[in-house]
């Protein structure tokens, strides 16, 4: 896993704890690093990562300016802080292959992650938020702060 995400950010725990939870390697980027695609790029390429998270805009600057040749290591890119649009979805699975590419969303007032939802290259359109992470229950509420049914 590349710890890219300033300290202050609440993706930076996952980065730093889930690999070392599961006895993963954990690279260290330098300061700035998460800003410049050409640089995590050769990040991945040097230490080997499998695993990179990005927030969604972060990822189309990625895709528009590394060299995605390089980076055929990859087996998962997680995004969440931001709607993950349809467009680099596509991307992912046209210029990467066969990568797991998974959307994550949760408001950080609660906690870092509450829904998963793992892309497939088929997929078309918005991008779920998904279902709850194990052991979690979510409602999505209207306008009105009444349930809305599976789905909506």
């Amino acid at each position: 896993v590349l710890q890219k995400t300033p300290f202050g950010f609440d993706v930076s725990v996952w980065e730093f704890f889930w690999p070392l939870a599961v006895g993963a390697r954990l690279a260290m980027a330098p300061p700035g690093a998460h800003r410049e695609p050409r640089q995590l790029q050769e990040l991945i390429q040097r230490h080997g990562v499998t695993t990179i998270h990005f927030v969604p805009s972060m990822l189309q600057a990625f895709l528009a300016h590394a060299d995605l040749g390089a980076c055929t290591g990859l087996r998962h890119i997680v995004c969440s802080g931001e709607a993950l649009p349809e467009p680099p979805v596509r991307q992912v699975f046209e210029r990467l292959g066969p990568v797991g590419l998974h959307n994550l969303y949760g408001p950080t007032e609660a906690a870092i992650d509450v829904t998963h939802w793992t892309c497939a290259p088929h997929d078309a359109g918005p991008v779920p938020i998904g279902r709850p992470i194990a052991g979690l229950h979510t409602h999505v509420l209207d306008a009105s702060l009444a349930p809305v049914p599976a789905g909506v």
